[in-house]
């Protein structure tokens, strides 16, 4: 299985910074380069325990859905995301948020199995890690913009 960790510091309170990263909009937001939107579940607001989204999008050429759920919500230390249906065999997005002098120190542990078995784990160490860590920087990037002008 594949995996990485990214932190990032944000200039902007805990509470705000965890509130943000639970908003369907400030993903689709992050996303446009990639032309997501929902397609399910959730399609406004702030995500809570138990819900489900349904997401669409491009990449690599060609369109994807994903349907993740949200579980183990403990505002506003954490929560974690995982796919029910799409194109992983598995993935799972460990979020946590820590206050720190600065702001808040936010945390994404990625871990993801592309399918098809060996196939899939060469795609994943060749090609879908970097995509991933570059798509969780693009999100960090946009969440951090609003934390820290609102």
């Amino acid at each position: 299985m594949g995996s990485f960790v990214l932190e990032r510091t944000i200039a902007a309170p805990v509470e705000r910074v965890f509130a943000l990263s639970l908003d369907v909009g400030v993903h689709v937001e992050s996303m446009s380069a990639h032309a997501e939107r929902i397609v399910g579940g959730v399609g406004e607001g702030s995500m809570a325990e138990g819900d489900t989204v349904t997401w669409s999008a491009r990449h690599f050429g060609m369109r994807f859905r994903m349907t993740s759920i949200v579980f183990d919500v403990d505002r506003p230390r954490a929560f974690s995301d995982r796919q029910l249906r799409g194109p992983f065999a598995a993935f799972r997005h460990r979020h946590t948020f820590a206050p720190v002098p600065e702001g808040t120190l936010m945390r994404d542990e990625i871990d993801f199995r592309s399918p098809l078995g060996p196939v899939g784990r060469l795609v994943d160490a060749l090609v879908m890690r970097r995509h991933l860590v570059r798509l969780i920087q693009q999100r960090n990037d946009t969440l951090a913009a609003r934390a820290e002008r609102t």
